[in-house]
């Protein structure tokens, strides 16, 4: 199988020869009919190739100027031009994309979402699409390579997260996993794949990496998760997920929830860090979440909302099933940017995505568990956690409001600036997004388009060196 998938070119469908010849063999009356027919059909033809609106897919005008800015630690990487079952097809199927929620708003605008209004660099993003906001920045990157040959990375552009949430409820295990079965025999067909094994192939998912990794002995349970990432083809691949599975994840790396800021340029990325540094602090913390069921996840969670609830240095805003408060990031935002210190006991799993709106809100984040943060996102996160976040053990957690007063203001100041620093790597840039007199920022794809070149540079060095030495 060829490591390209053909194009698809629009001006496929006009006329063939043969249908010339056809013609040509209706009109023998007037023998000045014939060329002057075939000419008004070659001048059609070369008018529809030459029209910008039926070129083949290729790099836009902005992209070929952005080539030269290409950043030496980012190799160039190639884009797979998938059937349309394993990404387009999801998309057109939006309603049926969660079992709990109309997904067709979150979607559109290449996963931005709807915007806000007045806020033009902001959008009602879903926390759970960041395979598609990959790919709309990824297709315009000044390291992209339309040439596989010349390619060092080679990008899967499957919107795994999608198709696992779309069969979660299917009971049937056969056919919870087709699709994904389905891209794994696929891609590994290539000869691009099989060169090196898929070591230098990645994929994005969208979802936490356990929802994918349904085990042997698990294939008795009605579980709603799939088996995509123990698919043997996979093994050697990078696998970038919003919640890397700590325990058994070794080629699995964090990436950033999405949050609603995407900015279209550096200029409107760093006005906004001014604004977080100018914004009054009137709480010293705050917390933004719900109740949850089962295990140590209720106990923090209850502790967390009892502690805010009675403490008049608090901002609380409660999620609570029916209320959009909590989808509204206007309302969000306003929470988090009036306090000093955050609160981030983990979600439905260790990860949540309010531990990156905090951050874009300049705002600290207080941790409960070491899994929420520091063991997920090493590629994003500054080298020590005591100059960005707060971690309180089981002793320290049932006097929260205590421990953090206790925080001198400078230091707190210097966490927040640090804090501040980190919001464009926890930014999923806008896909239009224009660097004007090569003034730009690292978003979070390029952050993890140049700790993938590492990867892959050294597994490759790694496997050459064993293969060389002698036995």
């Amino acid at each position: 199988m060829a490591s390209r998938v053909e194009e698809k070119h629009p001006h496929s469908s006009l006329p063939s020869s043969s249908t010339e010849k056809k013609l040509s063999s209706l009109l023998p009356i007037n023998k000045l009919i014939v060329p002057l027919f075939l000419f008004f059909v070659l001048s059609l033809l070369l008018f529809l190739y030459v029209s910008p609106q039926f070129q083949p897919p290729q790099p836009d005008a902005s992209s070929h100027s952005l080539q030269a800015a290409c950043d030496a630690d980012i190799a160039s990487f190639y884009i797979y031009d998938l059937p349309d079952r394993f990404d387009c097809d999801l998309i057109r199927r939006c309603r049926s994309l969660s079992p709990s929620r109309n997904m067709c708003p979150y979607v559109a605008n290449r996963g931005l979402g709807q915007p806000v209004p007045d806020r033009p660099d902001w959008f009602v993003t879903n926390q759970f699409v960041a395979e598609m906001l990959f790919r709309a920045r990824a297709e315009r990157h000044p390291c992209r390579t339309f040439d596989p040959g010349s390619a060092a990375l080679f990008y899967i552009p499957f919107y795994a997260g999608l198709y696992t949430s779309s069969v979660s409820r299917q009971r049937n295990h056969t056919l919870r996993d087709a699709l994904g079965v389905d891209l794994a025999d696929y891609v590994s067909r290539f000869p691009t794949f099989r060169r090196h094994g898929g070591r230098d192939h990645f994929l994005i998912t969208g979802r936490t990496s356990g929802e994918l990794m349904r085990s042997a002995s698990r294939a008795s349970e009605n579980s709603s998760t799939n088996r995509l990432l123990r698919l043997p083809e996979l093994a050697n691949m990078s696998i970038l997920t919003i919640e890397r599975f700590v325990w058994d994840g070794k080629n699995q790396f964090g990436i950033p929830y999405p949050s609603y800021f995407h900015p279209r340029s550096a200029d409107e990325l760093t006005a906004w860090q001014e604004e977080m540094r100018r914004a009054e602090r009137t709480h010293l913390f705050a917390f933004v979440g719900g109740a949850r069921t089962k295990g140590q996840k209720e106990v923090m969670r209850a502790l967390v909302l009892e502690q805010c609830g009675s403490s008049s240095r608090c901002l609380r805003l409660e999620c609570k099933r029916g209320s959009k408060d909590c989808r509204t990031p206007g309302r969000v935002m306003d929470v988090l940017m009036r306090a000093e210190f955050c609160l981030q006991p983990q979600g439905d799993t260790f990860t949540r995505r309010s531990v990156f709106d905090s951050v874009l809100a300049g705002c600290v984040p207080v941790f409960f568990s070491e899994h929420t943060a520091y063991t997920q996102y090493p590629w994003y996160l500054p080298g020590r956690a005591e100059e960005w976040s707060v971690f309180l053990r089981q002793e320290r957690r049932g006097r929260i409001e205590e421990e953090l007063s206790r925080i001198p203001k400078d230091a707190v100041a210097r966490m927040r600036e640090v804090v501040i620093g980190m919001i464009p790597r926890f930014t999923f840039a806008h896909p239009n997004a224009s660097w004007a007199e090569g003034r730009r920022f690292r978003d979070t794809v390029d952050v993890a388009l140049a700790a993938l070149t590492k990867r892959v540079r050294d597994a490759l060095s790694e496997s050459e060196n064993n293969s060389t030495r002698p036995k």
